[in-house]
């Protein structure tokens, strides 16, 4: 998903003009970062919950030379799915194999 593809549904929900359903996307993705960053969480209702999660120091591998190099410790963002969008997801993966059969 794009924010093209967010302000295009805004504007087509709502018959607002594009230039304001951009701004209001921009203020909803950078509410969504500010929560993250604030609490390292952020979860929605029916579509699922996005994690902050610590990621140690560790010793990885150059796979061109072979050589150790060390990795610093950090953070990245994660993102489970609610049981009700996994669900979702798998009717659409049925539905569509069906189709795929029936052609």
């Amino acid at each position: 998903m794009s924010k093209k593809f967010l302000t295009d549904v805004i504007v087509q929900s709502t018959e607002m003009p594009a230039v304001a359903a951009n701004r209001l996307a921009t203020d909803i993705i950078e509410a969504i970062k500010t929560e993250i960053t604030g609490t390292g969480r952020f979860t929605l209702p029916d579509f699922g919950s996005f994690v902050v999660r610590e990621t140690p120091k560790r010793t990885a591998m150059n796979p061109r030379t072979g050589e150790k190099v060390p990795v610093k410790a950090g953070a990245t963002v994660r993102f489970k799915a609610s049981p009700s969008l996994k669900e979702a997801a798998l009717a659409g993966m049925k539905k569509a194999k069906r189709k795929a059969a029936k052609a």
